[in-house]
């Protein structure tokens, strides 16, 4: 069974493979070098098939091998390759992009005819899977009888390179034709299929992660005037923090700061994914050219030193973009925490000054309260002597007390006022008991 390890044959014992075993030993053969006969024309195309657009484009490849009765791609599958017509067609799936790649034989001695226009009517069988990024003719020609480069390339902008053993010559001016393709032009001088077929597709890799690194450029361009909004708005912030003393100047500067984060959080949060991806398309670029191994022709610029000059400062740009938005979001998190402590000690002593003066109200409360609980110990005493006297009164005239009323009315005050102060105070220390 494949995938799976046999060990021994008496007992036919089979080791369980790791669920992703095969997928990451496939890896390592997943785009193998196809071998091109010189000549050879080459159109490469890239497509933005990023979100719902990937699954679409697999579904229009499928169809499009069923009308050629041949096999369709698998559903994990991310390359497939498809022979018709004395060509065949190269499909790869990657993460935000699509690649269709034709390869088909040239009979033409001069470079870049027929047109490429007139070749991609290949392609019109096949729905355009999304925008197209990459757009590459490619001409593999023998090296004998090939004209001047000056002639078909752009001499301001022209690049060309031997490989590492000089058996190839590439070259290109890195510029869209009429038709809307990068031309390139590879020279053979004895490579042979398999070593034509491994510089091609290089060649081809290069011109494509080339444009997909200096995707992240738009990006810096859009970001770039509210970085610096930001940059500026925080210095005066920052200087109004020196001045502001009120409370509420200090919560406006507050939350200033706070929507000034929140827009920088966003535009860092949707560039953080395409800057992450132009370092890695840049480190592919640099490493195709590494491996190819190029080496001076004539006078003019190789594809390393043409790229260093052009490409390098776009990718300096987005680097140093991404770590504006780094340093400006610890600047403006280290401000908006100074100004919160500032606001958080404001608000304590306005706490402090409204406990000293909820205590201070609590005092003359109790002061008022001792003064009213004294009236209302005398006039309850009042009333408790008033019924006593009623009493009093009453008996002597029953002849059942033998004394004055007014010398026992007299006597009874002080032991009602006595009394009546004891249970009011018993009640308070009964509240208060409570109350803690």
């Amino acid at each position: 069974m494949r995938g799976e390890v046999v060990i021994g044959s008496a007992h036919d014992a089979r080791l369980a493979p790791h669920a992703l075993r095969s997928v990451i030993l496939g890896e390592v053969h997943a785009r193998p070098f196809t071998p091109i006969v010189t000549p050879a024309r080459v159109l490469h195309f890239a497509f933005d098939t990023a979100e719902e657009r990937s699954q679409t484009d697999r579904v229009s490849l499928s169809k499009f091998c069923e009308r050629l009765g041949q096999a369709a791609p698998a559903g994990r599958d991310k390359q497939h390759r498809i022979s018709f017509d004395g060509g065949a067609l190269r499909w790869e799936q990657h993460s935000e992009f699509t690649t269709y790649t034709f390869e088909l034989p040239s009979k033409a001695s001069r470079p870049f005819h027929p047109s490429a226009s007139a070749l991609a009517t290949v392609l019109a069988a096949i729905p355009q899977p999304g925008p197209v990024l990459v757009a590459l003719d490619l001409h593999l020609l023998a090296a004998d009888g090939a004209p001047s480069l000056d002639r078909m390339f752009d001499r301001n902008s022209l690049a060309a390179a031997e490989n590492s053993d000089g058996k190839a010559l590439f070259a290109t001016d890195f510029q869209v034709d009429a038709a809307g393709f990068v031309r390139i032009l590879v020279l053979d001088r004895g490579l042979g299929p398999e070593r034509a077929g491994a510089l091609v597709q290089r060649v081809i890799e290069v011109e494509t992660y080339r444009t997909l690194a200096l995707l992240g450029l738009p990006h810096v361009q859009r970001l770039s005037p509210s970085i610096d909004r930001i940059e500026q708005r925080l210095a005066q912030l920052t200087e109004e923090m020196r001045h502001a003393a009120k409370l509420v100047d200090n919560h406006r500067l507050l939350d200033e700061l706070t929507a000034l984060a929140a827009e920088l959080e966003a535009g860092a949060a949707a560039s953080l994914f395409r800057f992450g991806a132009s370092r890695a398309y840049n480190e592919i670029v640099q490493l195709r050219l590494h491996t190819i191994g190029e080496r001076k022709f004539e006078d003019l610029p190789t594809w390393s030193s043409f790229l260093a000059r052009r490409m390098a400062p776009a990718m300096r740009t987005c680097l140093t973009t991404e770590e504006r938005q780094a340093t400006l979001s610890s600047k403006l998190a280290r401000t908006a925490n100074l100004l919160r402590t500032r606001v958080d000690v404001e608000v304590e002593q306005q706490n402090r000054e409204l406990l000293k003066s909820m205590n201070e109200r609590t005092r003359l409360q109790l002061r008022l309260q001792t003064t009213v609980e004294g009236l209302s110990v005398a006039a309850i005493s009042y009333y408790v002597v008033g019924l006593f006297g009623y009493l009093v009164k009453a008996a002597s005239e029953a002849g059942v007390l033998r004394i004055e009323p007014s010398y026992a009315i007299a006597a009874f005050v002080p032991v009602a006022l006595a009394g009546i102060w004891w249970i009011v105070r018993r009640i308070r220390r009964r509240h208060i008991a409570a109350a803690d």
